[in-house]
């Protein structure tokens, strides 16, 4: 491949920057909903847990539901195309939740709710295997662990931050206008993505052009040649690596998205901590999860140059989701917050660790039909993801948090486990 320009170089990197902003913006907005919950539906006695633990599951089954045809439409189209859509429908949702509580009865809330987050799931599908195919794209092979570490670093920045923004919001306005105003930020965002992105479109040149001269926009922005047939892709997932790599990551989101949604809930209602302390708390630990992402990526990257690519990817893979196992059971094992705080970051930091290496490893395995890969490795992710708001707040109020997190733990090392027989290698180089 041709040497970046000095033009060329800084473009990537600026479309990096949006890239993490991006998915950034996009978990925000997912996971504030979770912030409303816990402090206005909750308490407010609006909607009580079981059922606000329902909604959250609606957005992730549809989201889980979207993401093969999200990921064929990526792969037929390009995956800026694809982020641009993304992020205008997810905003228009978010500024709909809003809407929907300006009514003057609250009689068919949760119904409304429910219907707006799962076009928001919908919505959402596209964000994850399209940021990872433009990884792909963008950067060469030696990069990719790392880069992908600090696009998925943007969405534990957006969590992080909707605990304090969002809940900024419900201080100063009524919840129902905060949904609205970060719903436009959603949109005017989106049309800035949508800018940038199509200015590489210009210039008349053919896509296998652009690619040869080693520009990272173009090569995102122009679709990418159709998939020869749809058997191929059919084909792809049945491959014994990429099926194993599913299922652990599946394990990923079952641990990640029990502690999006209920880790403020901990704070505040087990722990009986102020707001101030529980939003501070809950910000800390999802920091930790994006330093853990950013830190595992250059790991990955060092480990793969030393001892190959299926070993540094495995062991980073099986450190990391045994260690966050670990790290949260001593975090269960103490009520002193500081110490709370401090188990949990360490937990959340080994899992965000693994990150990289999933989206790196998805994407290779996949070639050509990479953008199907990835949205079949998100699917099960989320499959497992949409279990843990509901069965949570089960386990909560059945038995305690302790075992809610200890079922958590089994599952976060049994998924590591399942890369002790995954190969990294496309099919067709192995």
């Amino acid at each position: 491949m041709v040497p970046d320009s000095p033009q060329s170089f800084r473009r990537r990197w600026l479309l990096l920057l949006l890239l993490a902003t991006l998915v950034c913006l996009g978990h925000f907005n997912r996971v504030s909903i979770s912030v409303a919950g816990n402090e206005r539906f909750i308490r407010d006695g609006l909607i009580d847990e079981v059922s606000m633990g329902q909604i959250y599951t609606v957005f992730l089954l549809v989201y889980t539901a979207c993401m093969l045809p999200a990921g064929w439409f990526i792969d037929r189209f390009g995956p800026t195309t694809a982020l641009a859509c993304m992020a205008l429908g997810m905003g228009l949702c978010v500024a709909l939740t809003g809407i929907v509580g300006l009514g003057p009865s609250a009689a068919g809330l949760w119904l409304s709710l429910a219907f707006v987050r799962g076009a928001a799931g919908a919505a959402s599908s596209p964000l994850h295997p399209a940021a990872a195919r433009c990884v792909s794209l963008w950067f060469p092979s030696g990069m990719r662990s790392r880069t992908n570490g600090i696009v998925t670093a943007g969405a534990l920045l957006g969590i992080a931050g909707s605990y304090p923004v969002f809940g900024a919001l419900l201080d100063r306005f009524t919840w129902q206008y905060a949904f609205v105003i970060c719903g436009a930020a959603m949109v005017a965002f989106a049309c800035v993505w949508r800018f940038v992105a199509a200015n590489g479109e210009s210039g008349g040149r053919t896509p296998s052009a652009l690619r040869e001269e080693s520009d990272p926009q173009a090569i995102a922005v122009a679709p990418l040649r159709p998939p020869t047939a749809a058997r191929g892709a059919c084909a792809l997932i049945r491959d014994r690596s990429l099926v194993l790599i599913s299922l652990s990551y599946a394990a990923v989101g079952y641990f990640q998205y029990l502690f999006f949604y209920w880790i403020e809930h901990y704070f505040s209602h087990t722990l009986q901590l102020s707001d101030e302390y529980s939003r501070a708390a809950s910000s800390i630990v999802m920091l930790a999860m994006a330093g853990g992402m950013v830190c595992g990526g250059w790991l990955a990257d060092s480990l793969c140059r030393r001892w190959g690519e299926a070993s540094g990817r495995r062991a980073v893979a099986v450190g990391g989701m045994s260690a966050s196992a670990a790290f949260a059971i001593l975090g269960i094992a103490t009520t002193d917050p500081d110490r709370v705080v401090l188990w949990f970051s360490l937990a959340l930091a080994s899992l965000g660790a693994c990150e990289g290496v999933f989206w790196t490893t998805v994407t290779d395995l996949g070639g050509q039909h990479a953008g199907v890969a990835a949205a079949f490795l998100n699917t099960f992710g989320n499959a497992g993801g949409a279990l843990a708001p509901w069965l949570t707040a089960v386990l909560m109020t059945r038995f305690d948090w302790s075992v809610a997190l200890g079922v958590a733990c089994a599952i976060s090392v049994t998924g590591g486990a399942l890369w002790l027989g995954i190969d990294p290698l496309p099919p067709n180089e192995r």
